[in-house]
């Protein structure tokens, strides 16, 4: 009989240390935050005067139109081309309706290196131009130039349209085809039913596509510093290396923090009126029914959805392909394998601490019900949408004060000075990786719990099994599939990741990232490309995993049907 009080006690303490371990979390989170205001407000003011009359306006204006131009034409790209694969029969409909996602493993930063090489002088464009026309010099003809504003926002949208593209063709697919066959008895066209009844049920998802992809063109230092696009994120990595003044570089960061939050704000007030009822909608998610479309209709839907693809697959993996087939002898080399090393080391440990955390935050909201734990969840989710360079400025400060405390306490107790052990270990990029993506790892995990009962959590404290107990033999078992989810994700991610890691990575610490970074700053775009191969191929595990997951139903049967 004193089985059931002492499950009862352990289960209390359980469900106690949750909330708190939540909490934790979010003070976690918010800890970089606030080390980046208490830099920007205690800093010196001396160079304040400079950043307001040269760098920060000017940075601020050509963010807002580098960002303006990715949200026109990412936004363009992704819901023409949902909205063809949806409603719309055409030939090689159902492979382009995966393709459409290939873009995903491209990194922004990669595009940019691949597209000036494209665009170049001796590239192929340029190349055919002077051969078919008979041009001899750069001089005879007009070219764009990819390196500016306007060429970085399209490089930009080629590869993350793929934001807008999943969630408006989801949104797409669950109106179904009563909407559309209302408006069409009522004498209204297929365009006619898109623009004026399927587009506006739309909107929600386009602002939540938009507001993502505007959050990695702002994140993205790499692909704007390369292509000579002065945005406010380099304004930050400018001020903070090469002016040296990191009070300057917290002030600009802080604009910057603002920025990404008035996007959030603005993603939410977007669809702040609008609701969703799953139970009348379920029946019609998946009745929709393409229209055949024949002869030139037919082949340019199919232009329409394969272009974004060679855009932002296609022609990245070709010019960086090239390169790396033409060096294989890198692919044995030690600088190769010692930052292949680095950057799985800390994409491992990354994945561990932001997927536990996950599960503690979602279980935590599951078990509770409490309104706090809601709100400690949502401030945990706030990371990523703070910027890479951002974080990296916020992180630093922290951590390099706990390393001199830990080194002052080690030499007072033991007589012994240990160094760098946290920012000199790569734990600042394992500590900023994990506050960014801990959002899609939360998601995951979330939806996961959502898809169990919390019958299954009552049949279990029934049978005498406590909190921890009901989790770790129930529960988890069934989570693995949104477990691996969460843990691919950002394990992908933190491969790909370029801007914290370049500012937090320790002397002689090199990942995939920075190393393709430090070869195309050298103009070697050649000799970074099996470096930036291996992360394309990496990059398509979870584009594989996202594809399979949009155009299956739950139950496994085929999503299009005809």
């Amino acid at each position: 009989m004193a089985h059931f009080p002492l499950t009862a006690s352990r289960s209390a303490r359980s469900g106690a240390a949750l909330p708190v371990l939540a909490f934790v979390i979010s003070v976690f989170v918010l800890i970089p935050v606030i080390a980046l205001f208490v830099i920007a407000l205690t800093g010196s003011s001396q160079d304040w005067p400079h950043l307001i009359r040269y760098v920060i306006p000017q940075s601020i204006w050509t963010t807002v139109l580098l960002l303006s131009g990715v949200a026109v034409l990412s936004g363009s790209m992704g819901i023409l081309s949902a909205w063809l694969v949806v409603s719309c029969d055409f030939p090689f409909r159902r492979l382009l309706s995966w393709a459409l996602v290939l873009p995903f493993a491209v990194p922004t930063y990669l595009a940019a290196y691949a597209y000036v090489e494209f665009l170049d002088y001796t590239g192929p464009v340029q190349s055919a131009i002077r051969a078919i026309f008979g041009y001899t010099s750069g001089s005879e003809y007009s070219f764009p130039e990819a390196r500016s504003l306007w060429g970085a926002a399209m490089i930009l949208s080629f590869v993350l349209y793929p934001y807008v593209y999943l969630t408006c063709r989801a949104v797409f697919l669950m109106q179904g085809k009563a909407a559309v066959d209302v408006a069409r008895t009522l004498g209204v066209g297929r365009f006619g039913a898109f623009f004026r009844v399927q587009l506006p049920m739309a909107r929600p998802a386009l602002a939540i596509g938009t507001t993502l992809t505007l959050m990695e063109s702002l994140n993205d230092i790499g692909a704007v510093e390369y292509l000579g696009v002065n945005t406010l994120t380099f304004s930050i990595y400018d001020t903070w290396l090469n002016r040296g003044s990191l009070a300057g570089a917290a002030q600009i960061a802080c604009a910057m923090l603002i920025i990404a939050f008035g996007c959030v704000v603005f993603e939410r007030w977007a669809r702040r009126r609008q609701r969703f009822s799953v139970t009348r909608t379920t029946g019609a998610v998946f009745d929709t029914v393409p229209q055949k479309l024949t002869g030139p209709a037919a082949w340019a839907a199919t232009a329409a959805c394969a272009l974004p693809v060679l855009a932002g697959f296609g022609i990245p993996v070709y010019v960086l392909g090239g390169f790396a087939l033409k060096r294989l002898e890198q692919f044995a080399g030690e600088r190769l394998y010692s930052a292949l090393f680095d950057s799985l080391y800390v994409s491992t440990v990354t994945t561990l601490i932001t997927v536990a955390m996950a599960f503690v935050i979602a279980y935590a909201a599951r078990v509770s019900g409490s309104r706090i734990v809601a709100y400690t969840g949502r401030i945990a989710s706030f990371g990523y949408a703070i910027p890479g360079t951002v974080l990296a400025l916020g992180v630093l400060v922290p951590l390099a004060g706990l390393d001199n405390l830990i080194n002052l306490a080690s030499e007072r107790m033991f007589g012994m000075h240990v160094g760098l052990l946290l920012t000199g270990s790569g734990a600042a990029i394992i500590y900023a990786c994990s506050i960014r993506f801990l959002t899609m790892a939360e998601g995951s995990v979330d939806a996961g719990f959502q898809k169990l009962s919390p019958n299954l959590d009552m049949a279990a404290r029934t049978l005498g099994r406590n909190r921890s107990q009901t989790f770790v033999s129930v529960l988890l078992p069934m989570m693995r599939p949104a477990a691996m989810t969460a843990a691919l994700l950002v394990f992908v991610d933190t491969m790909k990741e370029l801007s914290a890691t370049l500012l937090l990575r320790p002397f002689n610490f090199n990942t995939l990232a920075t190393l393709v970074y430090e070869d195309a700053s050298r103009a070697r775009v050649e000799d970074a490309a099996p470096a930036a191969l291996i992360i394309m191929l990496v990059g398509i595990l979870p584009v594989i995993l996202i594809s399979r997951t949009a155009i299956r139903r739950p139950s496994g049967a085929p999503l299009y049907r005809g």
